[in-house]
């Protein structure tokens, strides 16, 4: 009896309530009235789902009083076949018939041609919170077209997996605008897609200053301090190399040093964005100098890997391995310019902007969304020197954004 009992306190100990509905339940579950005889275009991947992996694609394909018109493909594809950086091509989707539009190719915004028999453009993709990662470009240069060319456009919300109320990082210069820092945003910007959409329309940050006709359909029951965990929903990875709710939060950990392309961030083992690693390391030491600066809700532990392809296939090196114990309190983006800072105390040969080719640390400025952080922090490699310009705009966005949040 007292076994019982137990697994009953246990059961409802559970806060059921915190399961999160995405905004394509919340739709379907309101019979979608807000596309009822419209002509719908679609921009989504594989993570556009509903709680029981239905992808959007076939749930609004088969809504009665809804057209499915046409579908248009971000990075990786509609259907998640396309590797990273490939360009999408146009074709007819065949599980529903529907026209497939490339915005990841020739062009990266829908054209008027692409967009002629549509009323409404839809936009439903799982986001990771950071700004380097190209689907809200995506969403933000198809906001663009609409407002030129008189659509609408929707986005069924989605949780941000970093939480609502982080953000780091400088507002994007303008030169280093690029599709992996097109609008002026933190580096990490604390809002769902929904929200961002709606502070890209409000403060006239579309191309030409023009609004669009914007609806958003929240999600029920999601929090801003809810872990992706907290949610209850699937986790379908909206890129090949994001296959885990953990990765998405270890993304701006280290993806700004990967794009310099001198060592491994995991990328090419079975830890993605997870590790920082290469041959002239020695895994011991690097991971003491690691933990000895107590960066708050970061460990560290050594690791030894042989990545399976990509940067060092085939041999063996080592580092660290990263673990975020309080997303909260984490200094998450300014990690790998900790990690920097060390290794360039411990091996001057390999400073990470002496051995970049110019190419990567072009790269490098386009995502940081600023030349003057390479050019702060290469004189000494001294985390300090950035600080004042990695978190000057912070306090203000924080301020600012607050009148376009739709969730506590």
């Amino acid at each position: 009896m007292r076994k019982i009992i137990l697994i009953i306190a246990i059961i409802l100990s559970f806060d059921i309530s915190a399961r999160v509905k995405p905004g394509i339940e919340v739709l379907r579950d309101n019979g979608f009235k807000e596309l009822q005889g419209k002509r719908v275009g679609l921009i989504t991947n594989p993570s556009g789902v509903d709680n029981g992996l239905r992808s959007t694609i076939d749930i609004l394909h088969e809504a009665l009083g809804v057209k499915l018109t046409a579908l248009y493909s971000p990075e990786h594809g509609v259907r998640g076949d396309v590797h990273a950086g490939d360009k999408v091509d146009n074709y007819v989707d065949p599980a529903t018939g529907v026209p497939v539009y490339s915005i990841y190719g020739k062009t990266l915004r829908p054209t008027a041609d692409m967009l002629k028999d549509v009323d409404v453009l839809v936009y439903d993709i799982q986001d990771n919170g950071c700004r380097s990662y190209t689907f809200i470009s995506t969403m933000g240069v198809a906001m663009d077209a609409c407002a030129e060319y008189g659509k609408e456009f929707m986005v069924l919300d989605r949780p941000n997996p970093v939480g609502g109320n982080k953000v780091e990082g400088n507002l994007v210069e303008d030169s280093c605008v690029s599709f992996v820092s097109r609008f002026p945003i933190p580096y990490l910007y604390g809002f769902t897609p929904g929200e961002l959409a709606r502070y890209l329309n409000g403060e006239n940050l579309l191309d030409g200053k023009k609004k669009v006709k914007l609806t958003v359909i929240p999600m029920d029951g999601w929090r801003r301090d809810m872990s992706f965990a907290e949610t209850g929903m699937p986790w379908v990875l909206p890129s090949p190399h994001i296959p885990t709710p953990e990765a998405a939060v270890l993304y701006p950990v280290s993806g700004i040093l990967g794009e310099l392309e001198y060592m491994s961030i995991g990328v090419g083992y079975t830890m993605p964005f997870k590790l920082f690693c290469a041959p002239w390391v020695n895994a011991d030491s690097l991971c003491v100098r690691m933990n000895a600066l107590q960066l708050p809700g970061m460990n560290f532990r050594p690791i030894h890997i042989k990545p399976f392809y990509s940067m060092f296939k085939g041999e063996n090196i080592q580092g660290i391995e990263v673990y975020v114990t309080d997303i909260e309190k984490a200094p998450l983006s300014l990690t790998q310019f900790y990690v920097m800072q060390e290794l360039a105390d411990m091996y001057p040969a390999h400073r990470a902007f002496d051995v970049a080719p110019v190419a990567r640390q072009k790269m490098f400025d386009k995502v940081t969304g600023s030349r003057e952080i390479r050019r702060r922090f290469m004189r000494d490699y001294r985390v300090s020197d950035i600080l004042d310009y990695w978190n000057k705009d912070v306090d203000k966005f924080i301020a600012d954004k607050q009148k376009y949040h739709l969730y506590k």
